[in-house]
């Protein structure tokens, strides 16, 4: 009797269908808590916000002596400061800076008297070899948004954040069964007729690299009750069950069956070569996936559809296929009823990149270890001429390509914020956000260096935002700006304002703290400085520079400093008074070549979406242009 599969359906079409399926029955990944110090690899559910600063207190950056910096200003070759035992603490590096003293002279520095004291040729600012508080991690910062894979280096940024334990995704537990009468474990020695069982060992690191873990079955023969009762002990004891063989048309291939009297059989057949047999199902809320017997075949399969499933069960976008394109040096016959994947090799002549076509037998497991890539004819198509350009999915990477949406200029929390709703979202990109300045954006989107950047420059003599600035330092229209947020900039102060301040005149008493040369708050200082008829020698702090709204603030927090400008949501954080100065206009300056860039628009599509307003809301200070 001639056997039919069930289907003959389009790649495409078997993954949607199997996807729609899981998710209307529930499918989807479990998490637990552990260890930062045993979290590196693993996926988190949330986005991490550090639970302190780093460093927490103000900590010697240099051996040497910490002093009151006033006591050096004075220090020149010419006139020499001596320091006594009584105006300086020997420190040593990281050491908490004493109390009364808010700088660090370097040993290499002091000029031994000999007798306990120092003598000193040039002065000390201010913090000067001071980590202060927050130099690193401000609390409140988020350290990583939703769905990161943690590396070693997160997971020192988490403990430097006082995060000591983490939620991340369970690794999902993935049971392999192979099956077949003429199976045999790995030998040396095998008999006539033996078939030695590598395909769990191939499935195995390819599930290790997925991000799951692995339990193989002791291999079931060819009897459908057997078969029947391993599948339903991996059903009870794992997230996702693949049946190794069994799924073509043979008399013994049972796979189909089994699915059906346990669950639901979605797809048996796929218009794929190799890889045609394979059965897509569902019993007990969980993916049951028969896989082809031939190696090739079911490494096809593996790597189009137990890579997605195991990305949805983690809730990620699927994985990025990276391509090249190349030149065919041999010709290509392919039938029109299947998409067919052919592996090649690659290599550069004469300035080309040639793809090379390995041998196409779906039993040929060599052909994957040499092969660099896969060159996928359409299912509609007869075949490709030698010297034709095609696209290559490399299995070696020529260059490592990442979907990276930068964003750099004034810093904003907001630009984290909507990361990490892309994050929760699924989007197939990370946001790399970098925090330069205002100007620092105009410069990075001119010179090519950053898709887009955050700006909030006041032209002085206008009383205009943005536009003097774009237009002088782009002209012709190469980049546009879009609306971002109407923001509150104002001075933060301690809790309780305790010394009555009410204006930013008042800050001329006051130790202040200021942002770096470039950002937009800075600009709006030294403005509010002429409003006042005041002078930045006049400012004890004025050459005291942070990078963030948040830096400030955690300095203010700490007792570093009486006074800053930021922004509200900054104050809120962390639980500082705010006196009002000014609302801005803050926006999006984008390199016209990426307006349309589906990263940007999607950046976009956040920022002025009504569920993001209501997270603006909570952080306090913002009006969505």
């Amino acid at each position: 009797m001639k056997y039919n599969y069930l289907n003959n359906l389009p790649l495409d079409e078997a993954k949607q269908k199997l996807f729609d399926h899981l998710t209307s029955v529930g499918f989807a990944g479990r998490t637990e808590t552990v260890a930062v110090t045993d979290a590196c690899g693993r996926v988190i559910k949330n986005a991490a916000y550090a639970h302190i600063c780093s460093p927490h207190y103000n900590a010697s950056a240099m051996d040497g002596v910490a002093v009151k910096a006033e006591k050096t200003f004075a220090a020149s070759e010419r006139t020499p400061v001596t320091l006594t035992e009584a105006d300086y603490v020997t420190v040593d590096t990281g050491d908490p800076l004493p109390d009364g003293c808010d700088a660090v002279i370097m040993v290499e520095d002091l000029i031994d008297s000999g007798d306990g004291s120092y003598q000193i040729i040039s002065s000390v600012y201010p913090w000067q070899n001071v980590r202060q508080v927050g130099e690193d991690i401000c609390m409140g910062d988020m350290i990583a948004p939703s769905g990161t894979t943690l590396t070693p280096a997160l997971c020192g940024a988490l403990l430097a954040g006082g995060i000591t334990e983490i939620e991340v995704m369970k690794r999902p537990l993935v049971g392999v069964i192979p099956t077949g009468d003429e199976i045999v474990p790995p030998t040396s020695d095998p008999q006539k007729g033996d078939i030695i069982e590598f395909n769990s060992t191939v499935f195995k690191g390819m599930l290790d690299s997925f991000g799951a873990s692995v339990k193989v079955y002791p291999i079931t023969p060819d009897k459908k009750e057997l078969i029947s009762a391993a599948v339903e002990t991996a059903l009870n004891e794992c997230d996702v069950v693949l049946v190794s063989a069994g799924s073509s048309a043979g008399r013994d291939d049972y796979t189909s069956e089994i699915i059906a009297a346990l669950g639901t059989v979605l797809v048996h057949g796929i218009a794929v070569k190799p890889g045609k047999p394979a059965v897509l199902g569902e019993a007990c809320g969980k993916p049951v996936i028969g896989l082809p017997g031939y190696p090739v075949s079911a490494i096809v399969i593996m790597d189009e559809i137990v890579s997605e499933v195991i990305a949805r069960y983690y809730g990620k976008p699927n994985p990025t296929r990276t391509t090249v394109k190349a030149t065919l040096a041999k010709r290509i016959v392919s039938s029109l009823k299947y998409s067919e994947y052919v592996r090649v090799s690659l290599g550069r002549i004469g300035g080309k990149l040639i793809a090379s076509p390995l041998p196409r037998g779906a039993g040929v497991i060599t052909s994957f270890t040499k092969a660099d890539g896969v060159l996928i004819v359409p299912q509609n198509c007869e075949g490709i001429e030698a010297g034709e350009e095609v696209e290559i999915r490399l299995y070696k990477p020529l260059n490592e390509i990442e979907n990276t949406l930068i964003v750099t200029g004034s810093h904003d929390p907001l630009i984290d914020e909507v990361a990490n709703f892309l994050a929760e979202q699924g989007a197939p990109f990370r946001v790399c956000s970098t925090h330069v300045g205002s100007m620092g954006a105009i410069y990075a989107v001119r010179d090519g260096h950053a898709h887009m950047g955050g700006i909030h420059l006041l032209d002085t003599e206008t009383g205009e935002y943005n536009k003097s600035y774009v237009e002088k330092y782009i002209p012709g229209g190469k980049a546009v700006t879009v609306k971002g947020v109407k923001r509150v900039q104002g001075l933060m102060v301690a809790p309780g304002n305790p010394l009555g301040v009410k204006a930013f005149k008042d800050v001329r008493n006051l130790r202040y703290v200021n942002r770096q040369r470039g950002a937009g708050t800075r600009i709006l200082c030294d403005y509010l400085l002429e409003q006042n008829g005041l002078s930045p020698e006049q400012i004890n702090g004025y050459r005291n520079e942070e990078f963030t709204h948040t830096a400030v603030a955690a300095l203010i927090a700490a007792g570093n400093a009486d006074a800053g400008l930021g922004i509200y949501s900054a104050a809120k954080m962390y639980g500082l008074d705010f006196i009002p100065i000014c609302d801005e206009t803050y926006e999006f300056l984008i390199d016209g070549k990426y307006l349309d860039d589906p990263m940007v628009q999607a950046f976009l599509d956040v920022l002025y979406s009504a569920e993001f307003q209501k997270r603006l809301a909570e952080m306090g200070g913002y009006e969505v242009c």
